[in-house]
């Protein structure tokens, strides 16, 4: 069982006009005490979105026409609303409110878009109990955002959610497995149905959600959309209704509460480390490692920064994992606005995998463990710091493709920290016994003018780049051929035979060279190329 958090933001879009208006030197200011409306240009026209109180105070309501409005108000006060721009404050409001549970999510258009959902399911005993935890979440809305705010804990979001609209308290807490009551005295609106909907009931006599409770269900069904059962199964708990969290819940987390917010980010990092601490403990009994990692920092001002950390390999590692975090920090540093300070920072483990214990290596001589330094687990922590000082996509390694053509034998890719890696499956598979490869391969074969004894032969001399070199020695051929699963046109790869020659010139330099096509049988005159050059 779930407990829930309906946070209501009444007049929400108006608020947050009021509270940007000042930002915006363009649009004309806005006298709060005069009848003022956000008007939605739909296709019946211009109607009201949202109104202040004196608005309503002189008799206009949501949805009326903005010319019938103007009539009743003529000092009326209106402006396009935003809902884009209030979408998005909603969703940074919700992330901010991480600070209590890592489960926020806005909610949806259905549900008004003027609050959030929040699970506190085995978070409320940190703040003291959801008492406590409704109060510090009321008092920050209303000190850091100016938000007056209606707040409701319930089982289910449905429930919770009515409650937060219709109950006379502001903050009402509903002692589990007690929904029905609670919803009987409110009226149908607390279902979340739509207006259509609410009204043929209200013609019909039913008025609050008590009356519909005690009425058999298959009229309901035969007659009103499938929302109407469906939501009165979500309140009660009947039917599930998942949350979409503001971000993927983290998989372990831990979250510092300040007594004194901090701005360095040495005092950054020294928390971070610390929180990581905690984590290991964790990551140990279930034997697994981090992966990525999300940092948050939550100012006083209520704003949210977030940094996020991918990792090469599983890690248990306090100190490389606080490193990368102090990398990335300093590499944000130029941009970076503490305000006044952090008064909150959380650390999550949004990515596991397995990390089984590993035996280190003893030294029977001298009695002692010696520890087992994996060149897997230094190559992942080189590639870790390259990333956060370069950027993700700026440190790419080579990629086996199955292929024996040397150009298509492997792909240059960024290291993503997403996908799992395996150092000896992506290893470049070793070539057969005595068919070594050129330490440098040339980006594109570039094509060279060979003398040979025979068509078939070894070359004796070649000119590359506008120089001849004469050859002492020549190892070879290998043959390569193309891949015979490849098709060009719906028909099996005509490209030609290759083979190839390694050669040693009088000065001792040494090139891989191929000729391309089999003499009479693909080609009456092949042609020769230079692929690459070794050490």
């Amino acid at each position: 069982m779930s407990r829930i958090v309906s946070v209501w933001l009444p007049r929400w879009p108006i608020l947050r006009f009021l509270a940007t208006q000042t930002k915006t030197p363009s649009v004309k200011p806005v006298d709060p005490d005069r009848p003022f409306v956000l008007i939605d240009s739909g296709g019946k026209g211009p109607r009201i979105a949202a109104l202040n109180e004196a608005a309503e105070a002189a008799g206009l309501v949501p949805g009326e026409p903005l010319a019938d409005a103007r009539a009743k108000a003529g000092d009326l006060q209106a402006h396009a609303i935003e809902s884009a721009t209030d979408d998005t404050a909603l969703r940074r409001l919700a992330l901010w409110a991480t600070r209590y549970t890592p489960t926020a999510s806005p909610w949806s258009a259905a549900n008004g878009a003027d609050g959030f959902f929040l699970d506190i399911e085995g978070a409320a005993h940190l703040f003291g109990g959801e008492e406590a935890l409704l109060a510090d979440l009321s008092a920050r809305l209303e000190k850091n955002f100016g938000l007056p705010a209606r707040i409701a804990v319930a089982d289910t979001p449905g429930t919770a959610w009515a409650l937060s609209r219709f109950h006379a308290a502001r903050n009402c807490i509903l002692p589990c497995g007690r929904e029905a009551e609670a919803l009987m005295p409110l009226p149908i609106e607390a279902l979340r149905l739509s207006p259509e909907t609410c009204a043929t009931l209200r013609r019909l006599g039913f008025k609050t959600v008590g009356a519909l409770l005690d009425k058999p269900r298959a009229p309901f069904a035969a007659r009103f959309p499938a929302e109407l059962l469906c939501r009165i199964d979500q309140a009660l708990g009947r039917l599930e209704e998942p949350l979409v969290p503001i971000v993927a819940p983290p998989v372990y987390h831990s979250l510092r509460y300040l007594i004194e917010p901090i701005i360095t980010q040495q005092a950054v990092v020294a928390l971070a480390r610390r929180l990581m601490q905690t984590l290991t403990h964790v990551l140990t009994r279930d034997d697994v490692g981090a992966r990525a990692l999300r940092l948050s920092l939550y100012r006083v001002d209520g704003a949210v920064e977030t940094i996020d950390v991918g990792l090469t390999l599983p890690t248990r590692n306090v100190s490389h994992v606080t490193r990368l975090l102090d990398l990335k920090l300093e590499a944000q540093s130029a941009t970076h606005d503490a305000g006044f300070g952090f008064e909150a920072i959380g650390l999550a483990v949004i990515r596991a995998e397995a990390m089984p214990a590993q035996q280190a290596e003893f030294d029977i001589q001298n009695h002692l463990e010696v520890p087992n330094e994996h060149s897997m687990e230094r190559c992942a922590a080189l590639i870790d710091t390259l990333r956060q000082r370069l950027g993700a996509h700026s440190v790419r390694w080579f990629t086996p493709v199955a292929s024996h053509i040397p150009e298509r034998a492997e792909m240059l890719l960024p290291v993503a920290a997403s996908n799992a890696i395996n150092f000896k499956e992506t290893a470049v598979a070793e070539p057969a016994e005595g068919n070594i490869r050129p330490l440098l391969l040339l980006p594109r074969a570039e094509s060279t003018e060979v003398v040979a004894l025979i068509p078939n032969g070894p070359p004796r001399r070649f000119r590359w780049r506008g120089v001849t070199y004469e050859i002492a020695g020549a190892q070879g051929p290998e043959r390569i051929a193309s891949e015979w699963w490849r098709n060009h046109n719906g028909h099996r790869s005509v490209e030609p035979t290759r083979d190839y020659y390694l050669v040693e010139d009088t000065g001792g330099h040494r090139f891989w060279l191929y000729r391309e096509g089999l003499y009479e049988r693909e080609t009456a005159a092949a042609r020769w190329f230079v692929q690459g050059l070794f050490a």
